[in-house]
Formats: structure tokens, sequence, C-alpha cells
């Protein structure tokens, strides 16, 4: 974004800086051109009077000594030409190389037209070094004067106020970024200071603010509002935490007393029931991981997952076994699919619990006296827990956005449940690196697959 902005803003006023120093530039030159060809005119017309003078007595002693002073003290040449285009008066200047632009110019000249500044259209390219006179006496022609100036001093005039333009314009321009970075930066602080609290809250540093004092009046007044919406932020997360911590302390005392009383009645029972005595027993321990998940995510903002080696199998057979019996209260089979063994490293109370919301769904959603299997496989260095139910079923795009919060299709607004279930399962899986698919199953149904990478051989 800076470099964006100070593009923005170079662009602009590199382009005004270079448009007005070649304007400077064009006017300067034009000015030392014009006031060379004045300085050739004013030759001009002092020797053409000398001339006519000399060309009426008919010596060229005077005029001769003139031209030859005059070429000594300013390096200027100037020639006389007689009526018949003959040199006339040279000052002991070699005559008989004339350029042929210069011939031209006496014999315009010679025919009675007087010297014309030429249309130049690079001001520091000096068209004309050379410009001729008509010598008149009483309305008649008699003789001519070409005066050759000398361009080099214009020329290194020109150089001398182009660099000088230049450096100016180079120095304006260095101003113009350096300020152009300060306002940038000025600009652009509370929106780098915005990012980097945005960072920090996202590390769990809720605390993180923004300094309300810099930058310009409409930024200022973001960092005010993005300072009450993290103040708010961190109200609600510390009350979800208050919550999750005295809910988990309220829980475990009764989840205590609830095992023990297991374990009491456990002693009166015979060998019968001790399947059943196993699987509450099972329970209670699954019960109290979540509890100490829940302590773990109120104390630190966030749940560290304790990964171990577990077999998806026989997690996905003990919670068929767990919710065979709520299945069966509609005739609904549980069957056991998949691989005997499928070994990953992952945080079993995560999947367990995931794994639980998608068995809740398929449940909830299949007909009286339907069958859903569940059963693990791997497929290279991928786990999957598989659930296919025969319900309804969902389109493509429906079950795209079947985990999402709160979704729910048209064919079911009116089933019980908040439409968490899935999404709760996908946010439980992304936590320890795996992800929630669902898609529609072959012929009828759902297909929900909990996708885990095999970490157990790194």
């Amino acid at each position: 974004m800076r470099k964006r902005l100070i593009v923005v803003f170079l662009v602009p006023l590199i382009a005004i800086l270079v448009a007005l120093g070649g304007a400077v530039g064009w006017s300067a030159a034009r000015s030392v051109q014009q006031a060379f060809y004045t300085q050739q005119l004013g030759d001009l017309g002092y020797f053409a009077t000398s001339a006519r003078q000399a060309l009426r007595s008919g010596s060229d002693a005077v005029i001769d000594a003139e031209v030859k002073r005059f070429r000594e003290v300013y390096g200027i040449e100037v020639m006389v030409f007689g009526l018949g285009g003959s040199v006339w008066a040279a000052g002991e200047h070699d005559s008989t190389a004339l350029p042929e632009e210069d011939a031209e110019r006496v014999k315009l000249a010679l025919s009675g037209r007087r010297a014309e500044q030429s249309t130049v259209f690079v001001p520091w390219a000096i068209a004309d070094a050379s410009l001729a006179e008509p010598v008149f006496d009483d309305g008649d022609v008699i003789g001519a004067v070409l005066v050759a100036g000398d361009t080099d001093a214009p020329k290194a005039a020109i150089v001398q106020q182009l660099l000088v333009i230049s450096g100016i314009a180079v120095l304006l321009i260095a101003l113009g970024v350096l300020l152009v970075f300060r306002l940038a930066s000025w600009v652009l602080s509370p929106v780098r200071r915005l990012d980097e609290a945005m960072v920090a809250i996202e590390r769990g540093e809720m605390d993180a603010r923004v300094a309300e004092d810099a930058g310009p009046p409409e930024l200022r007044r973001m960092a005010r509002v993005f300072n009450g919406m993290a103040d708010q932020i961190e109200r609600v997360m510390t009350r979800q935490q208050e919550f999750a911590l005295n809910a988990s302390h309220e829980l475990r005392n009764p989840l205590n007393a609830l095992l023990l009383r297991v374990e009491h009645l456990a002693t009166g029972l015979g060998r019968e029931w001790r399947a059943d005595i196993e699987e509450t027993r099972e329970e209670g321990r699954r019960m109290t991981r979540i509890l100490e998940t829940l302590l773990g995510l109120a104390r630190g903002g966030r749940g560290d997952s304790a990964t171990s080696a577990v077999d998806l199998a026989t997690l996905s057979a003990r919670r068929v076994d767990a919710w065979r019996e709520v299945a069966a209260q509609r005739g609904i089979i549980l069957l056991e699919t998949g691989e005997r063994s499928v070994m990953s490293v992952t945080d079993r109370t995560s999947v367990e619990s995931a794994l639980d919301a998608v068995i809740d769904n398929a449940v909830k959603f299949s007909p009286d006296g339907a069958q859903i299997e569940v059963g693990a496989v791997r497929e290279g260095d991928v786990c999957r827990i598989v659930v296919r139910d025969h319900g309804p079923g969902l389109t493509s795009a429906q079950a795209a956005a079947a985990a999402d919060r709160f979704w729910r299709s048209a064919e079911s607004v009116d089933a019980p449940g908040s439409g968490l279930g899935l999404a709760i399962a996908s946010d439980l899986l992304l936590a320890v690196g795996g992800e929630l698919l669902v898609a529609p199953a072959d012929g009828d149904g759902l297909t929900v697959e909990l996708v885990l990478a095999d970490r157990s051989n790194p």
C-alpha cells in the first residue's frame, strides 16, 4: 500500500516539475537566441552605414581596418560585397571558400532583400550563424554586408542555463520524494499499527491496542473504533472463558460423584453387567477428558492438543457402540465397516467429539429402520473415518455449505437442532490438522469423511 501511495503522489509531482522545467528551459534558450540575433542585427546595421560611406567614396581603407579590428576584438567575421557580388572589403579574411549558404544570403541581399531571422524549432541549435544585409544609397542597392557570428558563446550559455534548471529540478524532485515518503509514513503509520495489533490479537494477545493520536483525523477515528471493537471482543472472550471455567468446575464434582456411584453399584451387580459397567466407565473417562479440554481452553485462550497414537478403527467402533442404543430407539442399525486397525497420531478427544457430532447428525436425519455405516480406512498417508447414512441426502451445492454454522437445508428447517453439529466437527478437525468432507452418497443419503493426515511415521 505504501508503494502505491508513493507512486500516486510522486508521478504527478515529477510530471509537473518536468513540465515546468522544460518550459523554463525552452524560454531561457529562446532568450539567448534572441539576444544573439539582436546582436547580429546591430552589427549589420553598424557596418551597413560604414560600408555605404566607404562604397560612395570608393575607398576601402577605413572599412577594411574596422572589419579587421572587429574580428580581432570580438572574433566575428564581417565581409563587404560590391554590387557585382565580389568581395570589396574583408579585413584580410580569406573569402575564396565562401560557403554556399552564405553566398545565397549575399545574393539575396544584393537583390534588395533584408536579413530575416530564421525559424528555429530546437532552441539550443543556432540555425543561422551568418546574416546578410543590403547597403542602400538613395534607395538603390550599392552593396551588401555579411556578418558571420560565433555560435559557441550562445550555445555555452544555453547549456549552462539548462544545467542550472536541471539541477534545480533534480533538487526539487529530491525534496518532493522526501516529503512524499514522510507524508506516506505519516498517513500509513496508523494502518501499520492496526495491522500489528490485529496480528497480535490473532496470536492471543487480547490487550493489544493502537495509539489514537497519530495520523490523519480519519485514521484516528478508525483507531478509536478498532480499540473499542478489541475491548468488546476481549470482554466477550473473557466471559466465554469464565463460563467454560465455571462450567468445567461445576461439572467435575457431579461427574466424580457419578463415577463413584457407578463403582459402588458395580460391586452389587453380577458378571452379566460387566460389559455395561465398563462402557459406563469409558463414557465417564471420556467426559473427564472433555472437561480437561474445556479447562485448558478457559485458562489459555486456546486448547493445546494432547496428541498420541490412536487406533481410529477402535475409536470408531467404540463410538458406534456408544450410539447403538440411541439409534435402536428408532430402529436404526449402526454397522461397523472399514479396516480392523488404522493407526494415527492425533488428539483422541477432538476426533471423538467430531465423530459424535457426525453420527448424531446421521441418526437425526436417517429414516426409521435405516442403516448407518461407520468405519476407518487408510489411503496412503491419509486416514479417514467414513460415516455413510441413508437419509434424504443433499445436493452438491448443499453439501458444500453443510459445514457452515447454523446452516439448515430447506427440507430440514423443522428438524430439532441448531445447525452447528457439522460446523463444530469441522472446527475440531481443523484444530488437529484435519478436515471434514461432506458429499452426496451414491444412491441416497450422505457421506461424511473425517480426514486426518497420518503422522504416525514422521
